[in-house]
């Protein structure tokens, strides 16, 4: 199964995509889709645009997205959020359900505790997926989403064929 995380930004919205073949994960791609300052309207149709094309060249099979978190400045929340939506938007209209998880919960699913840095997600990362060469924090950060949504997923699974 080909898994994309992502990790929402207005400014920088980071990608991520492993394949998952029971418990080993590899990694596909990762990368970040930028825009610069302007109006907030175009800026959103290039994350719509860019990550449509990573979509339609990748095609995962399922995605999760890092929820955000509300930081002091509200107006910056809501950008972060508008971003997060286009984010979302992209696997949903292809279909797919979208994984949300906590930042502390990938935190915790990647590196074991829940207030890791980010230089320790990244290096979490390349221990998981050895040989990657990561696009940067917001790509690592998108990895880690992805990585965690693979270990949730297997988790569901296993719970599941217990119950049946």
């Amino acid at each position: 199964m080909r898994v994309m995380g992502l990790d929402p930004g207005l400014r920088a919205l980071g990608w991520g995509i492993v394949d998952v073949s029971g418990s080993r994960l590899s990694h596909v791609a990762n990368g970040i889709c930028r825009t610069d300052a302007g109006p907030l309207g175009p800026r959103l149709a290039a994350l719509f645009d860019e990550l449509s094309a990573i979509w339609a060249r990748y095609v995962p099979e399922a995605a999760a997205v890092e929820q955000t978190f509300v930081n002091k400045d509200g107006a910056s929340t809501l950008k972060l959020g508008q971003a997060r939506g286009i984010a979302m938007l992209v696997p949903a209209r292809a279909g797919i359900d979208v994984g949300e998880y906590a930042p502390n919960a990938v935190k915790k699913a990647v590196v074991g505790v829940g207030h890791a840095d980010k230089a320790q997600i990244a290096h979490m990362v390349r221990m998981q997926l050895p040989g990657v060469e990561i696009a940067g924090p917001d790509a690592a950060d998108a990895l880690a989403v992805a990585i965690c949504h693979a270990h949730m997923m297997q988790t569901a699974r296993a719970v599941a064929g217990r119950v049946a």
